[in-house]
């Protein structure tokens, strides 16, 4: 079923925010929800095709960026 927009309502308003209130970044991301502040203001007027793309890229730091994640350990050099 297609849902009818509310005049004002984000153009790609259905997709969900990665966001969790967490709103501090450390280096280039945001700790909470692994977006670059570009990704972060681009949000609010982005299509929904753009949003999962962010999504996906959000996934993939999330995995890479985790404890013991393969990244992590050619990283550090383990």
């Amino acid at each position: 079923m297609t849902r009818l927009r509310k005049a004002g309502e984000d153009v790609g308003a259905g997709v969900d925010s990665p966001c969790i209130d967490v709103c501090r970044m450390d280096g280039e991301l945001c700790v909470g929800c692994y977006r670059t502040l570009d990704e972060i203001v681009r949000w609010s007027s982005a299509s929904d095709d753009d949003k999962r793309e962010i999504l996906a890229a959000v996934a993939q730091r999330r995995d890479d960026l985790a404890p013991g994640s393969e990244f992590n350990r050619n990283r550090l050099g383990q």
